[in-house]
């Protein structure tokens, strides 16, 4: 009978462990969530830390577009024929503007900041601002013409390519003439 005795519950027992398994399961639930929370502060400012690694340069970068800008353009307005006729302290101004220029490219691309906006390439409205749609031979819808480059920062536009896109083709218009 000593067994009978044994095997059954107390009452009075389980009335008194129900608060006490209650309070342990709150405190564990409670312990459960402040770890999560812990763990999605820690992927959150690991997260936040890579975007400031990837994306801290761009308001020094956007500053430096229009440095870059102004070298290209002014290379470019030198006529061919200049370049020729040039004496020697022009055309190594020339060489000196060009080579800044390269590194100022090349800066650029070591810190992640490429350009876009090539001729042939297919138009993307994340990368290109079409301004003109073109009559010409290459595919429709494929940058034409190039008014400004853009920049793209890791995987962010940090700013348009300014371009011209090609509508096709321009049919020859066709008379239809019966006699």
């Amino acid at each position: 009978m000593n067994n009978d005795a044994n095997s059954t519950s107390n009452p009075e027992s389980e009335a008194e462990a129900s608060p006490f398994e209650a309070e342990l399961a709150k405190t564990r639930d409670e312990l459960l969530r402040a770890l999560a929370e812990v763990e999605n502060t820690r992927r959150r400012a690991e997260r936040q830390s890579q975007e400031a690694r990837a994306y801290g340069i761009d308001r020094f970068a956007r500053d430096l577009l229009p440095v870059a800008d102004t070298l290209t353009r002014a290379i470019a307005a030198v006529p061919p024929q200049w370049r020729e006729s040039a004496d020697d302290a022009s055309k190594n101004l020339l060489t000196g503007l060009e080579l800044t220029e390269r590194s100022l490219i090349e800066a650029f691309a070591r810190h992640g900041l490429k350009p876009v906006g090539v001729k042939g390439e297919q138009f993307d409205p994340n990368v290109h601002q079409a301004i003109a749609h073109i009559a010409s031979d290459a595919p429709s819808g494929s940058v034409v013409e190039v008014m400004q480059v853009g920049f793209v920062l890791a995987d962010r536009t940090l700013r348009p390519a300014i371009v011209a896109v090609s509508s096709g083709r321009a049919e020859a218009p066709t008379v239809d003439i019966k006699v």
